[in-house]
């Protein structure tokens, strides 16, 4: 059982995962593609920065360290052989539940945005969320009470749901990253010291 083949793969996913939500968060500032006027005319929950913080930056540390596992040096550890692979596993796992919670932020506060709705100018001249507990994603004539931005329910809707899906992928990678490294503790790895061909 190559625990850190396997950490390296997940690490390897981990990446282009954290670029996106980075990208979803930052384009989520530009309401229909435009500059708005008035920053506060945004979203709240954009404010939030889950898919900047959660699915990005808190998810780079976990995802370097799952990839530098495959490579890392585990040979003399207290006159043990396999202590320094153990150890690597170990904190593995930890950064695999730092990033199992950056990933759950994300998710909920892109979840929690879904249900909201969207900041936008309403037919009363007023900037609000016209919407309640979701009701515009099973009828989309709703979409009419924004006003401004243009096409601003559309485009939250699709970078939130955007981060609520990179959010969950990101938990699951991380949960299996949390067995893997647990079972990298306990059994250690299959490639140690020189390449042996068992587990330490």
């Amino acid at each position: 059982m190559c625990t850190g083949s396997c950490a390296k793969c997940l690490g390897g996913s981990l990446i282009p995962l954290a670029l996106f939500g980075f990208l979803a968060n930052v384009l989520l500032f530009f309401p229909g593609g435009k500059v708005i006027e008035d920053n506060n005319n945004l979203s709240a929950e954009i404010w939030y920065f889950g898919g900047i913080l959660g699915s990005g930056v808190l998810m780079i540390f976990p995802a370097l360290v799952f990839l530098g596992l495959k490579n890392n040096d585990c040979c003399g550890c207290c006159g043990n052989a396999g202590c320094g692979k153990r150890f690597a596993m170990f904190t593995s796992t930890i950064f695999a539940v730092i990033g199992f919670l950056g990933a759950g932020y994300s998710f909920v506060i892109s979840a929690i945005s879904i249900n909201k709705g969207p900041n936008c100018l309403m037919s009363n001249n007023t900037w609000g969320y016209p919407f309640h507990n979701g009701d515009y994603l099973s009828d989309q004539a709703l979409w009419s009470k924004c006003l401004q931005p243009d096409n601003v329910v559309s485009w939250n809707l699709t970078l939130f749901s955007i981060l609520l899906v990179i959010g969950g992928i990101q938990m699951i990678l991380c949960a299996i990253q949390a067995i893997n490294g647990l079972l990298g503790t306990l059994c250690g790895d299959c490639q140690c010291c020189g390449g042996g061909d068992g587990p330490v």
